[in-house]
């Protein structure tokens, strides 16, 4: 029998890539005006209360103030992918714009608002004194969890937002399993007819006194600290980072680091004869978010430019082959209440430990 060679055959469709779509899609609005600027401003007014009538005439004089309050965007982003025409032709269009297009929004792009959505959240939440909270991931059991989040829930002024039906509360895998066999109240069991005509058996927990409770799958975006600019691009959980410490004298209340290989070491009586010798922590390791809790009536992800541009080989001076360049604008806030220019609509619940690379 001859020795045949057979051709191979590359399937122009990529497998699908199975990943959690953008969690943060309530929160995204483009009503914003920015009159030719990254900043756009917020006007805060409160005014003073009633005081008591005199039956001899007169009115009381009120009081009323305004505050311009500017927010300015700063994650500013771009990429751009040259495919050469071969590339194209010999991988029978798998290496296509329109598949790296479609791979890159689901893999980078919407994990990446994500991850800027919950980072920013938890740091402004852990900026403010009843709004924040650690807990070991490990301390959540059955028994507890439930009573947990009640209590987040019940934190600060969030109960005038969980009135409303307008908060949404996100958490990790681990929670929301726990929170499904939870010992700490009773639960219905429905029976759910799937596509090829089983039954499938639905337990999910997704509404806590009106409020929406959401699974966060693909934990890695769910940190209260990210590194948007490692090595390769994207971004990644933030990590201990340090430096040469340019003190030349002791600063009260700073801690102050010894290295040893590539460990750090707190130094528990820092000596000034020893300064040049010391490191300072520079940027601190992110924690995994265990809870967050928002409200898109305060909180908001502020789109300025999403900008996609295709150029066919010719149209540009990069190569012969597709150009894609993709650069977005945007930044997350959240806003104080019209009341008494306070924010007190989210919350953050973190692990005790922190993230490590390795």
């Amino acid at each position: 029998m001859p020795t045949l060679n057979y051709a191979e055959r590359w399937e122009p469709e990529l497998l699908e890539t199975r990943i959690q779509e953008t969690l943060c899609s309530p929160f995204l609005t483009t009503n914003v005006r920015f009159l030719d600027g990254k900043t756009f401003h917020f006007t805060q007014m409160s005014t003073s209360g009633y005081k008591s009538h005199s039956r001899n005439g007169g009115w009381n004089s009120g009081s009323y103030s305004q505050t311009d309050v500017p927010f300015t965007l700063t994650h500013d982003r771009d990429v751009e992918f040259l495919v050469d025409k071969a590339d194209v032709d010999e991988t029978n269009a798998t290496a296509s714009i329109q598949n790296i297009s479609r791979i890159f929004e689901q893999t980078q792009a919407s994990p990446e608002t994500d991850a800027l959505f919950f980072s920013k959240v938890a740091q402004k939440a852990q900026s403010l004194p009843s709004y924040h909270s650690s807990t070991a991931s490990s301390a959540y059991t059955k028994a507890n969890v439930f009573g947990k989040l009640k209590g987040f829930l019940a934190a600060g002024k969030l109960r005038r937002y969980r009135g409303d039906g307008s908060l949404v509360m996100y958490v990790t895998s681990a929670i929301m399993d726990l929170l499904e066999q939870s010992t700490e109240f009773t639960r219905k069991i429905e029976m759910t007819q799937i596509a090829e005509g089983g039954m499938g058996i639905h337990t999910r927990v997704t509404d806590i006194d009106g409020v929406s409770v959401m699974e966060v799958i693909d934990d890695e975006r769910f940190y209260d600290s990210f590194d948007f600019d490692p090595a390769d691009g994207g971004f990644a959980p933030s990590v201990n980072t340090y430096q040469k410490t340019a003190d030349t004298a002791l600063v009260t209340g700073k801690t102050y680091y010894t290295k040893s290989g590539s460990t750090y070491t707190a130094v528990a009586s820092p000596s000034v004869s020893d300064i040049d010798d010391y490191y300072e922590l520079v940027t601190a390791a992110a924690h995994k978010i265990n809870v967050l809790i928002a409200t898109p009536l305060t909180t908001k992800v502020v789109p300025k430019i999403s900008s996609i541009y295709y150029f066919a080989p010719g149209s540009h001076t990069k190569g012969d082959g597709y150009l894609y360049q993709n650069r977005a604008l945007s930044d997350v806030f959240t806003f104080p209440n019209g009341k008494d220019g306070q924010i007190d609509s989210i919350y953050a619940d973190v692990d005790t430990t922190e993230y490590s690379a390795s």
